[in-house]
């Protein structure tokens, strides 16, 4: 009886994944008719492209030679769109963002990784989510977090200046790890009231560890988190025994990313009763805490404590929450410093510019506040430009829950030589949000789009620009991506970015090192030098001398 049993369910399994997959192979579909390069092989088609460490030739492939859209294959005959046309990009992301779902190997996966988080639900769950964390993330709130960034920014520079060798002129550094290591402070302080790491010692941490290596594990694993969700009824089982079976699968990428996000929720769990327990106890508990009440999650918490029973979290998706927040914030916040001083290690002309601002406007003080901050024009150009040229984030996947229909801002000329003003998309169909692509775009940016121009900023832009109308949250870019999923903390990393920059330009000049370094292409990009998997950026530091 129990071997039936098993018989009928291993078929079953069997012809639902054959059902799911092949059956784009035999039936004709419209994407047929878009252009696109050819499958790199039938059992990853074009997805291997994607997700390779190296892919940024292909990216800039596809951005070269096609006009906002590509049909790309994925694996086993699946069909896929490469997407970075604007108006295509406000239907996917605005119009019909209910209709451009998340993936479900995305959504899935991070309610595995971190519980029912704002990057693991969907619809009324995560509207709900949103509107409880909205206001934290406003502009009044982040008034309140410059000071927390000033003096986690100091202890940076303490830090960095005591591994300086004043005899040798400049002492090579790896910027990725101490930058990791402030960005954790930074969302630790104020986005938890909880301290990681004091950085006055060069010690590993186990949960900065997991955050930094999350991604690079999550890379290896590219191709089995897409073929998960098509297993019978996993997702239907509780979360415990998600993670049982995982531990079982016979992998060492999968063993390494359950211990990263087992270290993650145990921390996670542990701060979050730390700080239930002060709230419960009453104000004066609270403001002895590290943020003094003031941190994102002590202000959720009480938020959620006041709020109707209809729009109350469970204490699970709160938890989740914070290792969502935690993750999002480092890892791509150091990654966008870890890129702009490279980039102002190459151009010390630009380097010399902006900290001539930054000395200027400083005068005797110590550090800026919130408003100063947002009047210093070259700064906040060599941001805008770093992060239009090279988001942290490449792509983003999106999933068709019903037949939709894409608008384009220009004709497309089809494989049988027909014009095309818009594009049908089938239910279930894989689109790729090509951040990138959409930053680099050169019908918009113009042909200098692949340059790194920080005075582009300090111009009016290109007329093309405005009237692309870009659907993004953030300076006509695609960065923080746009619409209800748009990052909700893209000011609270402005605002990160822009205080270790000052303090640290303020102190020290940036030199490249003589290291080969290489950027790869991941969920969230990160450097590694030579033939080494560990994440790392050595650079030349040295104290600034003022030219007398």
């Amino acid at each position: 009886m129990l071997a039936t049993i098993a018989q009928s369910t291993l078929i079953c399994g069997v012809s639902y994944v054959l059902w799911k997959y092949f059956r784009q192979v035999f039936v004709r579909s419209p994407l047929d008719n878009v252009p696109g390069p050819a499958p790199e092989s039938f059992k990853l088609g074009n997805l291997g492209q994607l997700v390779n460490p190296n892919g940024w030739d292909f990216l800039e492939y596809l951005t070269e030679s096609y006009p906002g859209i590509a049909k790309l294959a994925g694996p086993l005959g699946h069909r896929m769109l490469y997407v970075f046309d604007p108006t295509a990009l406000h239907a996917i992301v605005v119009k019909d963002q209910y209709v451009f779902e998340e993936t479900q190997w995305f959504i899935k996966g991070n309610n595995l990784h971190f519980g029912t988080g704002l990057l693991s639900t969907l619809g009324d769950k995560h509207r709900k989510q949103r509107k409880m964390l909205n206001p934290v993330f406003s502009i009044a709130h982040m008034r309140h977090m410059i000071p927390i960034f000033n003096e986690v920014t100091h202890r940076l520079v303490i830090a960095i200046e005591r591994r300086v060798d004043p005899k040798a002129g400049s002492s090579e550094i790896d910027l990725l790890q101490w930058m990791g290591r402030t960005a954790l402070e930074l969302i630790g302080q104020a986005g938890l009231g909880y301290s990681f790491d004091p950085l006055v010692a060069d010690k590993s941490d186990a949960f900065a560890d997991a955050i930094k290596n999350f991604q690079p594990t999550l890379m290896r694993l590219a191709i089995i988190r897409r073929v998960i969700p098509l297993l019978p009824g996993f997702y239907s089982l509780s979360l415990e025994w998600q993670r049982r079976l995982m531990a079982l699968v016979p992998h060492a990428g999968v063993h390494k990313l359950s211990n990263i996000v087992d270290t993650l929720r145990r921390r996670s769990i542990d701060i979050f009763e730390e700080k239930k327990a002060a709230l419960e106890r009453g104000d004066e508990a609270v403001t002895r805490q590290i943020g003094e009440g003031k941190d994102i999650i002590s202000i959720l918490l009480r938020a959620n404590m006041g709020a109707h029973e209809n729009d109350r979290l469970p204490e699970e998706e709160l938890i989740g929450q914070m290792s969502t927040l935690v993750l999002a914030a480092m890892d791509t916040t150091s990654t966008a410093l870890s890129i702009t001083f490279t980039l102002l290690a190459k151009h010390q002309d630009i380097q010399e510019k902006l900290r001539a601002e930054i000395l200027e406007a400083l005068g005797d003080r110590e550090d800026f506040n919130y408003d100063e901050l947002h009047n210093l024009p070259y700064l906040d150009a060599v941001c805008r430009e770093t992060l239009r040229l090279f988001p942290p984030v490449s792509n983003l996947f999106r999933e068709t829950r019903e037949d939709a229909v894409l608008p384009l801002s220009q004709p497309l000329r089809m494989r049988d030589g027909t014009e095309a003003r818009e594009i049908a998309v089938p239910k279930d169909t894989s689109v790729c949000i090509a951040i990138r692509s959409a930053n680099r775009n050169k019908a918009i940016w113009g042909e200098d789009a692949l340059e790194w121009k920080p005075e582009r900023w300090l111009a009016p832009l290109p007329e093309t620009v405005q009237d692309a109308r870009v659907p993004g949250v953030y300076s006509n870019l695609m960065t923080f991506l746009g619409g209800g999923r748009a990052c909700i903390g893209f000011k609270f990393s402005q605002l990160e970015m822009k205080v270790v920059m000052c303090l640290l330009l303020a102190k020290f000049t940036f030199a490249p090192s003589e290291k080969p370094v290489a950027w790869n292409l991941s969920g969230v990009t990160f450097p590694t030098v030579g033939d080494s998997a560990k994440p790392s950026l050595p650079i030349n530091i040295s104290l600034y001398k003022p030219r007398t």
